[in-house]
Order: structure tokens, then C-alpha cells, then sequence
């Protein structure tokens, strides 16, 4: 016998999900408050207009595999497995209403109060991290009578579905996440997606939940990017479409993982300053640029941020170990750690550096320049070690990648803290003894 599933919500991402599950084989019973949309779907019509999507429906209600009701103690008597699809809708202040979503799992609590199997309920629905720890487990808690782990399970699965392609993207998905914090919820629910041929990733509750605001805020950031970069090109002249398309061929840098890691700050010769260029060039046009200027200003606050960190701890002796802008090459042109030393030093913090890559001697041209004009006594404060920089300070601050640096880990002494702002310890968190992490 297949296994039961129930689809709470049939609206768009209900829907789909609703007629793709039971097109693999599995008994599919969709849940919605509107009786109009119940007695479609079992009719045969699906919900939505989207294309493959009524064939699929029509083809499931047909083969007796998939079927409707308004009914919640039905739905979760014939199912092990709930899916929760209901809207998430915006509030006035931009938050989102979580109503629905409570609701529809105090009812399913209501329901496994009585209910001697195991039931695992999902979140399909875009909710932002904490939601099912915060709203969905205690609203099951309390109406079940039951606990997290005994009687239930609870797990995110965010949904990646285009509208006008989510059938050909429920079949073909870059990954199926699975957000669970204990292996037979894990399982279960990886069992939905034997049929579909794309990686599996089985990840913290709260890391599945923020995923997807992290993709389609990302999607939105593109959308802004190639717009301002094309109002830019209009203004002055420059087919747009071509900028883009030759954007587009770089696989190595524009659309690949670089520069896709939380860290700190950019800096160097060139990004700051074509930034910069770009912007001041908009403003003369009378052209506002709100994405791209405001990247300047990101990156400014996350360096005032690193400082505010520093000084929190309330040390004076500091040592800074990197102050290139990045490993392995000695430009120390808007390195942004020098911005750090330079502030640091003006609140009257004793500093001690070291960067192998970095010396007076080996300093020249336009680098040096740089350094001349912005913070010439920075010399005085290098040393010739990484130990004499740990023996000299309170607190030590990571700020490149070189790999001499993810061996001082074993060499910190008790009640020295470590400001880390490139992940040098890796998967360390910040509520670690001794250890603060910039973002993350």
C-alpha cells in the first residue's frame, strides 16, 4: 500500500505538490477551507492555471491516487505524511502573517490527540527561521498533548516552484532540502523524493527555513543589478543587452560561487574605486542607483561593525593578523583591515601586526603611497611573528585567509578572545568560548 500523504492549502504550491506526489505513486488526499476548490480537484480540475498541471490532476483523481476534502481529521487519519502549504501572507509593517500556519497545525494537533501512529508534519510553506521551533511545534504541542518526538515529527522542506515552470521544476530541482533535526523524521520524508533525481540535503531545521528567503533575495538582487547596470548603459549610450550578455559568458567570477561566502569586508585596488566611478558617474546624470551605491555603504557599516565588535570587548591590546585586503598578495590599498588598525588606533587601542605578505621594505609604488597617506606609522606596530602578536594582545583578529592563520586556534591562551572574520577555525560558532565569528 503507498504511502498516505496530505496537502494542506491547494493553492499554487499546494496544488503541484499535491498532483506531482501522487503522479509518484503515492496516495495524496489535498486539505483546503474552500469547498469550491475541493470539489474541483475532485473533479479532475486543478486549481491553478499552470502548464502540465491539469493533465497531471486529472490523470491522479482518475487513477484514484490523489483526492480532496475540507475534512482535517479525514486528511490526517488517512496520511502519515502532512504537508503544510498554506499562505504566509505580508503584513502591513513587511513582516508575514503566520495565522494560517498556526491554525492549520493546531487543527492537525487537535487530530493526533487521538491518533496512535507516528505522524510527520512539513512545512512547505516560506516561513523565516525559528517559525516551526517558535509557532509550529508548540501550536502541536499543545493541542496533541503530545511531545516533539513522541507521536510526531516536524520538518521543513521549502519549495523551489517558478510559476509558469513548477512542474518541470518539482522533476527537476537543483536539490531537495530537508530541514529535520532527528533522522527517522529525516527519512520519512526523504522517502517523497526517491523518484526525483537531484541531490538530497538534509540540513538544521532553521538552515532549510532561511534558504529560501536567501534564494529569491538573491534572485531580486540580480533583477536590480542588471536594471540599474541597464539604466546606467541607456544614459550613456551603451547597448545594455550586450553589457549583459558578455556579463553572462564569465562562469569563473560573475555567475559561479565566488564571492558568495559570508566574510568581511571587500577592498583592494578595484572594487571600491569602480564602484565609486560608477556612482558618482549616475549621480551627474541625475541617475539613482540605489542597489549599487548601497553596496559602498554595506560594506562601509560591516567595517564599522568589525571595530564596534573589537572595542566591545573592552581590551586594549589588539593583534591584527592580516591586513592585506586578501591572502597571498601584499596590496594594501583600501584593505579594509587597515580602516580597522587606523580606528582602532584612534580610540587608543595598542595594536601588534603581523602579515607575511606585508612589510616596509616590500611595500612599493602606489601601494605604498596608499599606506604613506592613510596610516604611515603602521610600521612600527608590525612584528615578525604570528606568537609575539598572540603573546602581545588580549584579543586577536583574523582578517585574511592565509593558512598559517587556521593553526592559531591550538596556540590561544586562556581568556584570549578571537574576532574571526574569514571562518579561519571553520564550523566553530560565536557562542563559543573565546571565539566570535562575524557572520556566523
Amino acid at each position: 500500500m503507498a504511502m498516505g500523504v496530505s496537502v494542506f492549502g491547494l493553492g499554487y504550491v499546494g496544488c503541484v505538490s499535491a498532483a506531482c506526489f501522487a503522479r509518484e505513486g503515492f496516495d495524496v488526499i489535498g486539505v483546503d477551507v474552500n469547498p469550491a476548490k475541493v470539489a474541483r480537484l475532485n473533479q479532475g480540475l486543478a486549481t491553478i492555471l499552470e502548464a502540465g498541471i491539469a493533465e497531471l490532476v486529472a490523470d491522479g483523481v482518475a487513477a484514484g491516487r490523489l483526492r480532496a476534502t475540507t475534512s482535517v481529521e479525514e486528511a490526517v487519519h488517512a496520511s502519515s505524511v502532512s504537508l503544510v502549504c498554506v499562505g504566509t501572507p505580508s503584513r502591513p509593517n513587511g513582516g508575514i502573517d503566520l495565522g494560517y500556519i498556526e491554525r492549520v497545525c493546531e487543527q492537525i494537533g487537535t487530530v493526533l490527540r487521538e491518533k496512535a501512529a507516528g505522524h510527520v508534519i512539513v512545512i512547505r510553506s516560506t516561513v523565516l527561521s525559528g517559525t516551526i521551533h517558535e509557532v509550529v511545534v508548540p501550536a502541536l504541542e499543545r493541542t496533541s498533548g503530545k511531545r516533539l518526538g513522541e507521536g510526531f515529527g516536524v520538518a521543513s522542506n521549502p519549495e523551489f516552484l517558478r510559476e509558469g515552470s513548477s512542474v518541470k521544476d518539482f522533476y527537476e530541482p537543483p536539490f531537495t532540502v530537508i530541514g529535520a533535526d532527528s533522522a527517522p523524521t529525516a527519512e520519512v520524508l526523504g522517502s517523497l523524493y526517491r523518484g526525483i533525481e537531484a541531490p538530497v540535503h538534509v540540513v538544521e531545521v532553521r538552515v532549510a527555513e532561511t534558504l529560501k528567503y536567501a534564494c529569491n533575495c538573491f534572485h531580486g538582487v540580480k533583477v536590480a543589478f542588471a536594471n540599474e547596470i541597464g539604466s546606467f548603459c541607456r544614459e550613456v549610450g551603451v547597448d545594455s543587452y550586450e553589457v549583459m550578455r558578455l556579463f553572462c559568458e564569465d562562469r569563473k567570477l560573475n555567475i559561479s560561487t565566488a564571492y558568495l561566502r559570508p566574510g568581511f569586508a571587500f577592498g583592494g585596488s578595484c572594487l571600491p574605486k569602480d564602484l565609486r566611478a560608477l556612482t558618482h558617474r549616475a549621480r551627474q546624470l541625475d541617475l539613482d542607483l540605489p542597489l549599487l551605491a548601497g553596496t559602498l555603504e554595506s560594506n562601509r557599516r560591516l567595517i564599522g561593525r568589525v571595530v564596534e565588535m573589537i572595542l566591545a570587548t573592552g581590551a586594549r591590546r589588539v593583534g591584527l593578523l592580516g591586513i592585506t585586503f586578501k591572502a597571498g598578495t601584499d596590496d594594501l590599498r583600501e584593505s579594509p583591515m587597515i580602516t580597522v588598525a587606523e580606528r582602532l588606533i584612534g580610540k587608543g587601542v595598542q595594536l601588534a601586526i603581523y602579515d607575511r605578505d606585508a612589510s616596509e621594505a616590500g611595500v612599493t609604488g602606489a601601494n605604498r603611497e596608499y599606506v604613506d597617506r592613510e596610516i604611515p606609522h603602521i610600521w612600527s606596530m608590525m612584528r615578525p611573528t604570528i606568537e609575539q602578536v598572540l603573546a602581545e594582545s588580549d584579543v586577536i583578529v583574523i582578517g585574511n585567509g592565509t593558512k598559517a592563520f587556521r593553526e592559531v586556534e591550538a596556540a590561544v591562551r586562556d581568556g584570549q578572545v578571537v574576532i574571526d572574520l574569514v571562518r579561519a577555525f571553520g564550523a566553530r560558532r560565536s557562542d563559543d568560548a573565546g571565539y566570535r565569528g562575524l557572520a556566523w
